[in-house]
């Protein structure tokens, strides 16, 4: 009942802005050091428990959904079985009538399996998750794996851990780079408290959703999994998610047979992501409500799962058989392909819920395949079915995800049992390479890909597509009439300085360009004859110009491509009016200027790796500049409202603004206006007193 209240008022944004602006928040926070890493730890303890709690919720609530559509607390295969077809097939179906409302009218973000909204969160808004989401989720995905939906349950604890640190870091308004981690310590105490897997809990955090190791990061993550944990095993037990049979390695040859399952698993993540994404393409493109579109796909699922009722809900006890060897290899491929069919279809039609355990049950039936072939022809060099069933689960997770660490990681963790490790290393980096030379993207990135928000480029912007010719071409260009003969080319030569000219007609049309060193050469040249010879003559390229709208990026790529080292400006592509000209010297001069202002306002380096996250720049008179993040108690405020010369004697010189893909602008940095409001994320270029300086960044 706690749990329910504490959601409950974490979904109203009235009551979260009441707790942001409570005196009393404000007074603790006074009292401790907001940028210290024990305020991180502390912080982390108190997610770790939040998330321990969230977990054994999520797994209760699903439990009585299971027991509200099924009328049974164990939803077993023994059980499906003595159940009618009609129940089969209208259950998923009602569970998509109450799961499409709840993610249509109340948060979007809860749709499909989670984690592609938690990476944009970090990534694109400084880690800001609304509060509703973990509700929404939480409902949602219940009722999804309850009502049989082929989904699994860490996609939605990684949103739902995510959104409760976001939400804490929102209240207690920590810095955006704080909040970022604090969404990753959700995201791992949910990982680790749902599997019992406090390690791999911390490594998923580190490696899908930050890709960064660094120690400020890595301490409140890995207590917030171990906090978690403690709390799981204390409610749950401390059991590993399945039993695994003995394993050994009976020969080295064996480790074919596990490559070869690296190479089809690799195959099998592609196919699995692909359909994934093509089934989210055909239910968009139906014409019907999209709150409806669930139940549809329910619909489906609930007609396969007629006659293959393995496949509904997240499937470990199927898991457990495959591990088992109690499967025969023709069931488990077509275990295969209907599970990867009902996992598509619930996840596309708008269904609530993960991939991860997805895709273990792909990798487990697609092992379990192999072994089972391995041990019918070589028998005497063969492990059990089962061995190649786990392998094959890391296989196709470390793929779909691109996590191989995690993967290593998490398998061990659910087995206990270190004597797989070597073949399934060794399966996981054959998988992962592959994989990744035929897609690029992982299952979580590409739904950012698709969205249209490269990440990638976002994370490392080109410096100079910003910038455009119209604010550095020059006009004092020569300009040389078509009809211009040779020897009035060879005075202008001797008299001018410029490496390149262009020709023009009589209405200033560009027709090519001329090289000063070309019309020495022939001056110089006995043998050759120059009384005829004209403008038009001697052009050496007609094709390259720019226009004022053309970025310095492209004029770069051309300029490196080419000998020539003045390209002229023309008003436009269509009337090609030379009106100046730009050279490799401004590109260059513009690249450099571009680097140190990006120096002054980025991170320097890795910014993440140490708690200095500010480089400073020694002024006059003791005066020092570098950039801070913007304090947490700042945030939403303006900056004429706090008067930070008088308070703290800085002055804000510039502000960096992350992308905002809410307005769908681009990072920027400019001059800050007195009406400016401080967002998640804003990184400030501040000068004054070091001292005064050095109490500002601790705020």
């Amino acid at each position: 009942m706690h749990y329910f209240i504490l959601l409950s008022i974490m979904a109203s944004s009235k009551s979260i802005q009441k707790l942001v602006n409570s005196k009393i928040i404000s007074y603790l926070l006074s009292r401790f050091n907001t940028s210290g890493h024990t305020f991180m730890i502390i912080l982390a303890i108190l997610i770790g428990i939040i998330g321990g709690y969230g977990a054994i919720l999520f797994r209760n609530t699903i439990h009585f959904f299971q027991h509200l559509f099924f009328q049974s607390g164990h939803v077993d295969l023994a059980y499906l079985a003595s159940i009618s077809w009609q129940y089969k097939l209208l259950l998923p179906a009602i569970g998509g009538l109450i799961v499409g409302p709840i993610i249509y009218f109340f948060a979007r973000e809860a749709k499909g399996h989670g984690v592609p909204e938690v990476m944009e969160a970090i990534i694109l808004k400084g880690g800001v998750i609304r509060p509703r989401v973990v509700v929404a989720k939480i409902i949602a995905s219940a009722v999804s794996i309850g009502s049989g939906g082929s989904v699994g349950r860490e996609g939605p604890i990684v949103q739902i851990g995510s959104a409760a640190g976001s939400v804490l870091g929102q209240i207690i308004k920590v810095k955006g780079s704080q909040l970022r981690t604090l969404v990753a310590c959700g995201a791992a105490a949910g990982i680790a408290g749902t599997f019992n897997a406090p390690i791999a809990g911390a490594i998923f955090s580190l490696e899908i959703l930050l890709g960064d190791f660094a120690i400020t990061q890595f301490s409140p993550i890995v207590i917030a999994s171990v906090t978690s944990t403690v709390i799981s095993r204390h409610y749950l037990g401390d059991y590993p998610a399945f039993i695994v049979p003995k394993y050994e390695l009976l020969s080295i040859y064996e480790f074919i047979p596990y490559s070869i399952l690296g190479v089809l698993a690799a195959l099998v993540s592609v196919v699995f992501i692909n359909f994934v994404y093509k089934a989210e393409d055909t239910f968009d493109a139906i014409p019907i409500p999209e709150w409806i579109k669930p139940a549809l796909g329910g619909l489906i699922i609930g007609a396969i799962g007629i006659y293959i009722p393995h496949i509904f809900g997240v499937g470990y006890e199927t898991m457990d058989l495959a591990l088992s060897g109690k499967l025969t290899w023709s069931f488990l491929l077509m275990l295969i392909v209907a599970k990867l069919s009902a996992t598509a279809i619930t996840i596309g039609s708008g269904g609530s819920g993960g991939v991860f355990a997805p895709s273990l049950f792909l990798g487990g039936a697609l092992g379990g395949f192999i072994g089972v072939v391995s041990n019918i022809y070589f028998p005497e060099i063969s492990a059990t079915p089962g061995a190649y069933a786990l392998v094959g689960m890391g296989a196709v997770a470390a793929a779909t995800m691109h996590a191989p660490i995690t993967s290593i990681l998490i398998l061990f963790e659910l087995t206990n049992d270190y004597h797989i490790i070597l073949p399934l290393m060794t399966a996981i980096i054959i998988s992962v390479v592959i994989k990744m030379k035929i897609k690029k993207e992982s299952i979580y990135s590409l739904k950012l890909v698709r969205k249209g928000l490269d990440y990638k480029k976002i994370s490392h912007p080109n410096l100079l597509k910003e910038i455009k010719i119209a604010s550095l071409y020059k006009t004092n260009c020569v300009k040389v009439n078509v009809d211009t003969p040779f020897e009035e080319l060879l005075k202008l030569v001797r008299s001018n300085i410029h490496l390149n000219y262009f020709v023009v007609d009589a209405e200033n049309k560009f027709l090519g360009i001329l090289s000063p060193y070309e019309i020495r050469l022939l001056a110089s040249d006995c043998t050759q004859d120059t009384s005829s010879l004209k403008a038009l003559d001697l052009i050496l390229d007609k094709k390259v110009f720019f226009t004022p709208e053309d970025t310095l990026d492209k004029v770069g790529g051309i300029l490196s491509n080419i000998i020539l080292d003045e390209i002229p400006v023309v008003n436009n592509a269509e009337e090609q009016r030379v009106i100046g000209y730009i050279s490799k010297t401004e590109v260059i001069a513009a690249h450099n200027k571009a680097v140190l202002k990006k120096d002054m306002l980025d991170s320097v380096g890795n910014h993440m790796n140490s708690q200095e996250k500010c480089r400073k720049l020694p002024l006059a008179e003791d005066k020092v500049m570098c950039e801070a993040e913007v304090p947490g108690k700042y945030i939403g405020k303006a900056l004429k409202g706090i008067d930070l010369r008088k308070k703290y004697g800085i002055e804000v010189i510039l502000i960096k603004r992350p992308y905002d893909p809410e307005n769908k602008e681009k990072e920027r940095v400019f001059v800050p206006s007195a009406e400016y409001i401080f967002h998640f994320g804003d990184i400030l270029l501040i000068m004054g007193d070091e001292e005064d300086v050095d109490a500002f960044k601790k705020l």
